[in-house]
């Protein structure tokens, strides 16, 4: 059974910072991918970014771009998600989610290519 579990959530003011943990446990595949999805209150789950756990690819929604750094650290099995410069449309339950297949520009962004999903870590910006 794999496990993912997010942790770092909280309320922080318009224009703090948050950095967001997910660890991973299970077998370990040397093209396993992950990301951060997110789900504001009566919409539906989008990605915010996406990491290869092989190689340097790198992924970002537009809304993100400056502001969240995605990384890993492979031998801790963890992912992190820096959030810098937050905004009020940033609140969301952020979820971290595994993929087997190599991720792309093509289909990073689609729920469909993650086989494992975290419980979720709710993030609250203020203004």
């Amino acid at each position: 059974q794999v496990q993912l579990v997010e942790s770092g959530g909280g309320l922080v003011q318009r224009g703090g910072s948050l950095r967001l943990s997910c660890v991973s446990s299970g077998r370990t595949f040397s093209d396993d991918s992950m990301a951060w999805f997110r789900q504001a209150p009566g919409k539906e789950r989008h990605v915010v970014a996406a990491i290869a756990w092989t190689g340097r690819s790198l992924y970002y929604a537009e809304s993100v771009k400056g502001r969240f750094t995605i990384s890993r650290d492979n031998v801790k099995n963890t992912v992190y998600l820096q959030m810098n410069a937050l905004e009020s449309e940033d609140t969301a339950v952020y979820y971290c989610a595994r993929a087997q297949v190599p991720i792309y520009s093509g289909n990073y962004a689609s729920p469909m290519t993650y086989v494992d999903w975290g419980q979720g870590t709710q993030v609250t910006v203020s203004s």
